[in-house]
């Protein structure tokens, strides 16, 4: 389930994220620790190593493959591989959201348009929403492990209420080799086509408006199946892991506390405890976790998207619309504002610092102070 804390940081104030620090579910501690362990683990192994096993000619030989690992491991371009890496998952992550197929505009335009308050009526409103809703429910199911869980095979959807078992009879009798989320669409405007001729739909450019905001939501469903099938190339993926990889696994040795007594450069003091090296691989692995929670957002982590939540809301939205809601209108009256032409709604006491007088643009003040030197003079 997505993590949200937008009413946490609704104002900022003095270390106003300090709260969030605090918080395990969709941390980066519950991310990372593991990784984090096992760094720390190998580091303090490797310096009970040196420290106490080794003989003093094979200390002086760990201490110059330690100098040398320190100083070839800043070569690796860690910070700028992995800056753009998660920069490019990070506006993919975010164009999936904004494609997430929405019924919305489709409701409000089969609750207006197609007519008839009776049986026929209210089934063909209530059956071309559900096709839309059966269309992203297929896409659900083709991307999201969550979705795939609860509706595993056409049974499910079936029983569900999504389909009925003469849909899918037609469906399973249609022999191809592709994903077919796109039958409810024909269905959807076929069965449209046929509302305009008997008359449901009672102009054409009605039917159009329709049909064209149906092909808009079947385009976020298929963006959504486009963004399953590409993702980011793997060799790019794979480059980034291993600098990263790489890097830390050079500073386990590189990033060693060696002997002061030895005078090596920079090695004046023995802390015993590498406290930036451990901020480091937090920060750096921190962010290629980021990476790897965001890659794909229908997968089950704690960030991910809800497409279940999307599916059960938009069934029971969409058909609210089109069925109790059509042309349920409530009974018009006069507004409390009748003939009052300055119109103020009020402010409750707490929210009275808010009500601020209207802005005429930025030369107003001054247009007025030269109108008054102009009287003076």
């Amino acid at each position: 389930m997505t993590v949200t804390y937008s009413s946490k940081v609704a104002n900022a104030t003095f270390f106003g994220f300090h709260r969030l620090l605090v918080r395990w579910r969709g941390s980066i501690y519950k991310l990372l620790y593991r990784e984090f362990l096992v760094f720390a683990l190998l580091y303090s192994i490797l310096s009970v190593v040196y420290r106490w096993v080794l003989t003093d000619p094979q200390k002086r030989l760990f201490e110059k493959l330690s100098i040398y690992c320190d100083r070839y491991a800043e070569q690796i371009p860690v910070t700028f591989v992995l800056g753009f890496y998660v920069t490019l998952v990070v506006n993919r992550w975010w164009n999936q959201f904004q494609n997430l197929p929405w019924p919305d505009r489709l409701m409000f335009l089969i609750s207006s348009c197609v007519q008839g308050r009776d049986e026929q009526g209210r089934l063909l409103r209530r059956t071309l929403m559900r096709y839309v809703n059966l269309t992203s429910l297929l896409i659900f199911r083709s991307v999201s492990t969550a979705v795939c869980k609860r509706f595993p095979t056409i049974d499910h959807v079936v029983e569900a209420g999504f389909m009925t078992q003469e849909e899918r009879k037609i469906f399973e009798n249609l022999k191809s080799p592709h994903l077919k989320y796109w039958v409810p669409v024909v269905w959807f405007t076929n069965l449209a086509s046929k509302a305009r001729k008997e008359g449901r739909i009672k102009d054409s450019v009605d039917l159009q408006t329709i049909l064209n905001e149906m092909n808009r939501f079947r385009s976020w469903c298929s963006t959504l199946f486009g963004y399953d099938w590409v993702g980011i190339p793997l060799v790019y993926t794979q480059v980034v892991t291993l600098a990263v990889y790489t890097f830390f696994s050079a500073c386990i040795i590189g990033r060693q506390f060696l002997d002061p007594a030895q005078g090596y450069q920079g090695h004046d003091l023995d802390l015993y405890v590498p406290v930036f090296t451990l901020l480091q691989f937090f920060f750096y692995s921190g962010w290629l976790k980021v990476a790897e929670q965001l890659i794909n957002p229908f997968g089950e982590d704690d960030d991910d998207f809800e497409p279940n939540w999307c599916i059960d809301r938009n069934l029971q939205v969409s058909l609210m619309a089109v069925d109790e809601m059509h042309m349920n209108i409530p009974h018009m009256t006069k507004d409390i504002y009748w003939n009052d032409p300055d119109v103020r709604p009020p402010y409750t006491r707490a929210s009275a610092d808010y009500c601020i007088p209207s802005f005429l643009g930025s030369t107003t003040d001054m247009g007025a102070k030269y109108f008054r030197l102009c009287l003076i003079k």
